[in-house]
Parts: C-alpha cells; sequence; structure tokens
C-alpha cells in the first residue's frame, strides 16, 4: 500500500512538473577548455594569498618572519571532472608555490634582517563546486568542498647568521607550512561562493528582448549532472512586457538531449517560438501600415486599376487620394517543427483603403492572407538567430468564392512586395537575436542545427571572448553584498589540511 502511494505521489509530481521550452548540455568535452580557464582563474586567486606574521623565540633568539608574498604559482597537473549528482571537481597535485618573506633576528644586543626566498612543493588541492538552483531560477554555486595540503616548504637562509637560522629553520618552515596549509581553501571558497557566482549572475534569467518582449530563462530544478555531462532545464518562454508573464500553456513536445560529440547542446521546442510570436502578437506589433510613398509604385498603379470601378464612384476629393495597404495578424503564428525544416504559419487580413486628407477613410477591399515561412536557426556569439524566408502565399476572400477569383491578379506582385518588401524589415529586427542563458564572455562556434519532431538541437563548440578575471571584475558584487541563499564562510572542516 505505501508502494502504491509512493508510486502515485511521483505520477503526480510528474504530471504537474512544467515542461522546459529549452535545454542545455554541458559535456565533459568543454570541461579541457573550462579547466584552462579555470586554472589561470584560480593561479591568479591563489596569488592573493596572505599568510600572517609568524614570531617567536627560542632561548635567546628572537625572530619574526613578515611579509609574506606569494612570487609565482605552478599547477602542473590538473583535472577537472563532472560528479554525479550536482558536483563539478577540480583536483590538482603536485603544484609549487615561491614565496619571499622578509626575517628579523635578535640574539642579545646582535640584530639581523633581509629577505628570503622559499619554495612550497608536492601542493594538492582538490575541491567540489555543488550547483543547485536559487530561489528566483538562477544557477548557483551554493556550496564548496575543499581540501588542500603541502608537502615540503624550503627555505634558502642566508647572511650572517646562516648557521643559526638553519638550526632554527626546521621550527619556521613548520609553522609556515601550516600557516599556508589553513590559507589555500578560504581563498578558495571566497572565490567559488562568491567570485564565480559573481559570473553566473550574469546568465540571463528574466530580461528584455525589445521593448515589447522579455525572455523567462528561470531553471526549473537543479542542474543534473552525470559523469559526462550536465544538464539544465530552462522555462524558455517569452512574454509581453506589459503583461509581465507569459500566458500561453506549454503543450508541445519536451526537447531532448542525447549527443556528447560536441562542448554544448542547446534544445528548443516548438513553444519556445510559439511564445515568441504569441508576445508579439498580444504586444500588437504583428501588423504594417503603408501609407502614399511607402506602397511600390507598380503595386500602387496595379491596386488602382483592379478597383478601378470602385475609385471612379468616388468624389474628386477622394479620387486622388494616396493608397493605404495595412497587413494585420489576425491570431498567433504557429511554428512547426519537423526534420525537412522549421515552417512559421501565418494568417492576416489584408486591406486596401483611400486616405483623403481629413476625411474617413474609403475602403476598396479586404482579403485574407495565408503565408508559410521558413525559418534557419543559427548561434551567432551567445545569441539564437532566426532568418525568415517566405515559401508559400495565397490570398483569398471571405465573402465569396467570385471575389476570391477577382483576387488572382493581385497574388503575385503582393508576394513579391511580401518578398522584397516587408521580409527584409523583419529579418533586421531579427538580426540582433536572443541571448543564450551562458556566462557573459561565452561565444558559440562551429555551430550545427538539426531538426527533430517538435524540436530542434544545436550542437556547438564554446569559445572565451573574454577572460573569467575580466568578467568578473566587470561584474563584481560590492564587499557588504552577501548572498543568502550562500554561506558567509566557509565551514571550518573545508579549510583544513
Amino acid at each position: 500500500m505505501a508502494r502504491l502511494a509512493a508510486l502515485l505521489l511521483a505520477l503526480l509530481a510528474g504530471a504537474q512538473a512544467e515542461i522546459p521550452g529549452c535545454k542545455i548540455r554541458i559535456t565533459s568535452k568543454a570541461l579541457e577548455l573550462v579547466k584552462q580557464e579555470g586554472l589561470r582563474f584560480l593561479e591568479q586567486e591563489l596569488e592573493t594569498i596572505t599568510i600572517p606574521d609568524l614570531g617567536g623565540r627560542e632561548g635567546h633568539f628572537y625572530y619574526n618572519i613578515s611579509e609574506v608574498t606569494v612570487t609565482e604559482l605552478q599547477l602542473t597537473s590538473s583535472e577537472l571532472h563532472f560528479q554525479p549528482e550536482q558536483e563539478l571537481v577540480l583536483q590538482t597535485s603536485n603544484s609549487s608555490l615561491g614565496l619571499r618573506f622578509r626575517r628579523q633576528f635578535l640574539y642579545w644586543f646582535i640584530y639581523d634582517g633581509g629577505y628570503i626566498n622559499a619554495s612550497a612543493q608536492g601542493i594538492s588541492i582538490r575541491t567540489a563546486l555543488q550547483l543547485s538552483r536559487d530561489a528566483t531560477g538562477r544557477i548557483k554555486v551554493a556550496n564548496v568542498s575543499c581540501q588542500a595540503s603541502v608537502s615540503k616548504l624550503y627555505a634558502a637562509f642566508g647572511g650572517t647568521f646562516r648557521m643559526v637560522y638553519e638550526v632554527l629553520s626546521t621550527f619556521i618552515t613548520s609553522g609556515m607550512h601550516f600557516l599556508l596549509n589553513q590559507q589555500i581553501c578560504p581563498v578558495i571558497y571566497h572565490a567559488g561562493t562568491v567570485l564565480l557566482n559573481s559570473l553566473l549572475d550574469t546568465v540571463p534569467v528574466r530580461s528584455s528582448v525589445d521593448h515589447l518582449v522579455g525572455i523567462d530563462y528561470s531553471l526549473l530544478k537543479d542542474p543534473v549532472v552525470s559523469t559526462s555531462s550536465m544538464d539544465m532545464d530552462f522555462r524558455g518562454a517569452f512574454y509581453p512586457l506589459a503583461q509581465g508573464n507569459c500566458s500561453l500553456p506549454n503543450q508541445a513536445v519536451e526537447p531532448q538531449l542525447q549527443d556528447e560529440e560536441r562542448m554544448v547542446y542547446v534544445a528548443f521546442s516548438e513553444f519556445f517560438f510559439d511564445s515568441a510570436l504569441d508576445s508579439y502578437f498580444q504586444a500588437g506589433a504583428l501588423q504594417l501600415s503603408l501609407v502614399g510613398d511607402k506602397v511600390p509604385n507598380d503595386l500602387d498603379m496595379l491596386l488602382r486599376a483592379s478597383y478601378f470601378g470602385s475609385i471612379v464612384l468616388q468624389t474628386p476629393a477622394v479620387l486622388d487620394s494616396p493608397l493605404k495597404l495595412e497587413l494585420r495578424v489576425l491570431a498567433p503564428p504557429h511554428c512547426t517543427i519537423k526534420p525537412s525544416g522549421t515552417t512559421i504559419s501565418v494568417t492576416a487580413s489584408v486591406s486596401i483603403t483611400l486616405v483623403p486628407p481629413n476625411q474617413p477613410e474609403v475602403q476598396l477591399s479586404s482579403m485574407i492572407m495565408d503565408a508559410r515561412l521558413s525559418a534557419k536557426m543559427a548561434l551567432r556569439g551567445n545569441a539564437l538567430r532566426v532568418h525568415l524566408d517566405l515559401r508559400k502565399f495565397r490570398i483569398y476572400s471571405n465573402q465569396s468564392a467570385l471575389e476570391s477569383l477577382a483576387l488572382i491578379p493581385l497574388q503575385a506582385p503582393l508576394k513579391t512586395m511580401l518578398q522584397f518588401g516587408v521580409m527584409p524589415l523583419l529579418n533586421e529586427r531579427l538580426r540582433r537575436g536572443v541571448q543564450i542563458p551562458l556566462p557573459e564572455g561565452m561565444d558559440f562556434v562551429r555551430e550545427v542545427v538539426t531538426n527533430h519532431v517538435g524540436f530542434l538541437t544545436i550542437g556547438a563548440d564554446l569559445h572565451f571572448a573574454k577572460g573569467l578575471r575580466e568578467v568578473i571584475e566587470k561584474n563584481r558584487r560590492p564587499a557588504n553584498t552577501v548572498d543568502s541563499g550562500v554561506p558567509s564562510a566557509p565551514p571550518p572542516s573545508t579549510a583544513a589540511a
């Protein structure tokens, strides 16, 4: 009975789960590129390690070690891999660290001072980043676990009291060894929970596409991590800015990601594009009005000849009035994705009127237009771009079949006007594209688009257009800003060697 109840609850939860309109898969092939950039960033962070002054007394000898600075860091052997369920693990071994510090020595009234170079050898670091979804739907580094150790530390003492320093070197280096071990993990914890989260803040969640429409890339659940990839489900829904949310129900096929040959895969369902078309329709953007000189001359002459009988019956003031051609989409267009290609179906009304100055418009004709557009998708930089072409077009009258026959001569010129007048305007507006939910500084290269039934996938490789340090410094939070979802300090165990 308990098993049956658990099964019913699981089915109910699955039925209520929101279907993603967009999915992204990061594969293990991307980790080598991410590791190279990440190691450069980690080296820069570890070079900022500050070690407290070390001082003490041994018999009549007083010593003080201060101004410890990192001169160089070499992370030689490293590995970055996924670890189920939600972790990204970085391991380094046999690394080295160059140090320089000031020595001060006092024996009775004899003083000696100077600077010493030291080297930390056999540094091993293992850190795991736990990734999750926060309350706003953004991917975050929720926690950082760290284990670090330094195998040996050598210091080259010299000067007048070299022999004395060599006697004390074991004690001094042991103290610095302990302090260095304690400083590595806090630096890594800060880099993960603060600096990397400032990078993830650049991933768009809810942002405006233009002055009419926005897009919602809220993460629907925690990332799913396997040994070879990390999958993320996004809402992927456009919405009118005036309404603030998408009202179109998602009844499309859920996109599927199965390949792992490229660094990244992005999948979009029909709902992703339908929500965009619906949002622009709700915002009143899917209409076009051409008046006077905006109507092509050849089309203007053809329309006047076609409706000559209606025009000559008008008064002289109306007879030579400018012609107005108005297209208005009647219902939200629909996107259909098949293995053969992607099409968008549009139904619009076409009205032809005369516009006399300071007088009501005089309607000459009204008709229905059905059009089918082919859509080609591409990733450019960090944005999805769409290019439209007119494939099929027909006009007919909703009044009578006889009137539809009379509209046949207008079929070709109206199609030409759409191809050379309207489609370039649409594609110019689409040129900007829509940003994909990846951090700033990452671009797509060498993309390949594959159509399926109800969704399409785009496989691509990644390229860092900007370094991690550049993006993080640009978007770094103020020092007093603390994310409520991330602990402000690492647990004591994570800082232990």
